[in-house]
């Protein structure tokens, strides 16, 4: 976040909102399954293979597999840095979204579910660095850390405005996933028209913002 254009800051807050509301959606729906936080998943993956709950076994390695491609597929389309490469992601996160809400109006939730996860790991591809995500927008835990050392920083006297733009990315998630909780409860899986429009619109936004 540190290292981003004041924009690009704007940018990732947004990302981060839309995650948070995608994920609230996708939780609230599962009953406790994320469609963003794989490692959540992952240890709800394990606890079931020990106790051999094998369809929710299945499910959540069918949940990680599709992030795991949406993250590939993501990169591809990104094929690199830059405006152009921003822009190719967020209509592609945009299109997967709106396949999703697509879905969901037929009746077909676990195909909405899986587009919808394939989104979130697309998502992480808007902001590549050296080919690896550089700024993480779909799950908070790496950027927590980076909070709770730029506090320290600022606690011994080194940097005291470090940490500002870890918080905003985590209240950015936290408040979309408030509104994707409130919006559901109004909606259902409807509400992920909005996110798809948002996304779309910022693929928009990031092509024209700045010469790739």
């Amino acid at each position: 976040m540190r290292a981003l254009a004041p924009l690009d800051r704007g940018l990732a807050l947004l990302l981060a909102g839309l995650a948070g509301y995608v994920d609230s959606l996708g939780f609230l729906q599962l009953g406790g399954v994320f469609v963003s936080f794989m490692s959540g998943n992952s240890t709800r993956l394990a606890a079931n293979l020990a106790s051999g709950h094998w369809l929710a076994v299945g499910h959540l390695a069918a949940i990680l597999a599709v992030f795991v491609l949406g993250s590939f597929l993501g990169a591809l389309i990104a094929g690199g840095e830059g405006a152009r490469s921003r822009s190719r992601v967020l209509f592609f996160e945009g299109l997967l979204l709106a396949c999703a809400a697509l879905a969901a109006a037929f009746g077909l939730t676990s195909l909405a579910i899986l587009l919808m996860v394939a989104a979130m790991g697309a998502e992480n591809s808007v902001f590549l660095r050296n080919g690896e995500v550089g700024v993480s927008l779909t799950y908070m835990t790496g950027a927590l850390v980076k909070l709770g050392q730029a506090l320290a920083a600022a606690a011994t006297g080194r940097d005291r405005t470090t940490y500002r733009p870890y918080l905003a990315l985590w209240a950015g998630l936290t408040a979309g996933a408030v509104l994707g909780a409130l919006t559901y409860q109004w909606l259902g899986l409807a509400a992920l028209w909005p996110a798809a429009g948002l996304a779309l619109m910022l693929s928009v936004i990031a092509r024209f913002s700045r010469a790739a």
